[in-house]
């Protein structure tokens, strides 16, 4: 005999069927990435930020943690231990650390400084004018100072020699003051940072200060950017380009908009200075972000020419044994296409 079902039962069971589909598939868990900063923040960490505020991490699936840092360097060394999966920080550590650790040194997948922010800084009235003057004159550094640490590579190719610079150290929050006081000639400095310590010191940067970049003077070092673990590469290379598109759309709405930008980082820090910070990003936009060869390759991309020549500059600074090969430094799989790193030049 057939089996009928009620239509009670039938009723019932066409609810409950409907109730199964109506269920919301179980959604895709966001891959967790730690980033550490070079410094404390500052307006040149803005867009990490906005791309927070704006969702950019979150419709990559990627869930983002931003810590302060303390310094450009250890950003690497921070990394390599393990304590993070990505950072913002120096190329050049990179390059030093893979020389020393083979395999285990992080990978920049978007460089942002497309020069290195290194400068020695005098009094505008100084009687230094160029740099074959600074033979007989004292500079002060930080110890262990990378500005300081690439000197002898202007010094070579401006024909100066560099036994006869005398060198002594400063506390780094009084580079500036030491200089401004007489008892430097000059410093070996961070150009993005002491040129904003100087406006919060009351002088005029631009006037009261003579600059000379190092990149104006044939060293043709790139600088900080994001860099990624090695691990989060092999593991999760889409969490990597996620993490890319991300920062390069905020870098844009940041160009494009940099008082939403510098209120995104106001939100994390209220006693922060916006219209100091707001000048640090647009001289670090200005001086060594928006160059030339930006316009012509896109944000985000390096010239492998400039790159290697770069490295052989660093080899003969810090007397590396040898080099890594540019691929072992950088890889630009992840960037964006040219068109959405398309910018102008400053």
């Amino acid at each position: 005999m057939p089996l009928r079902l009620s239509r009670r039962a039938l009723s019932l069971g066409l609810l409950a069927s409907s109730a199964l589909c109506a269920l919301p598939v179980a959604a895709q868990p966001a891959t967790p990435i730690k980033f550490v900063l070079d410094w404390k923040l500052q307006g040149i960490h803005a867009w990490y930020y906005l791309a927070q505020d704006r969702g950019y991490f979150d419709q990559e699936k990627l869930a983002v943690t931003i810590d302060q840092g303390d310094g450009s360097a250890a950003t690497v060394t921070k990394i390599m231990a393990g304590a993070y999966q990505a950072g913002f920080g120096d190329v050049n550590a990179i390059v030093q650390n893979a020389v020393a650790r083979p395999g285990q040194a992080p990978v920049m997948v978007y460089m942002l400084y497309n020069r290195a922010p290194f400068a020695l800084i005098l009094k505008s009235d100084s009687p230094v004018r160029q740099p074959r003057d600074l033979e007989g004159r004292t500079l002060g550094t930080p110890a262990g100072g990378a500005a300081a640490r690439m000197f002898p590579v202007i010094a070579a190719r401006a024909g100066i020699d560099a036994a006869k610079v005398k060198w002594t150290n400063v506390a780094p929050n009084l580079q500036e003051q030491m200089l401004l006081k007489g008892h430097v000639d000059g410093s070996a400095v961070f150009s993005v940072t002491s040129y904003m310590n100087l406006v919060a010191q009351g002088v005029d940067p631009d006037k009261d200060i003579r600059w000379m970049h190092y990149g104006d003077y044939g060293v043709e070092l790139y600088g900080n950017g994001v860099m990624v673990s090695q691990q989060l590469i092999k593991d999760k290379p889409e969490a990597v380009a996620g993490l890319v598109r991300a920062v390069n759309r905020a870098v844009r709405d940041t160009i494009a908009d940099p008082d939403a930008a510098i209120a995104a980082l106001a939100r994390r820090e209220p006693l922060l200075n916006k219209a100091l910070e707001k000048r640090r990003l647009a001289y670090t936009l200005k001086t060594i972000m928006l160059t030339p060869e930006v316009a012509a390759q896109g944000l985000g991309d390096v010239s492998d020419a400039r790159f290697a020549r770069g490295f052989l500059q660093l080899k003969e600074a810090f007397d590396l044994p040898q080099v890594p090969t540019a691929a072992e430094v950088f890889d630009r799989r992840f960037l964006p296409p040219a068109a959405e790193r398309k910018v102008s030049a400053r």
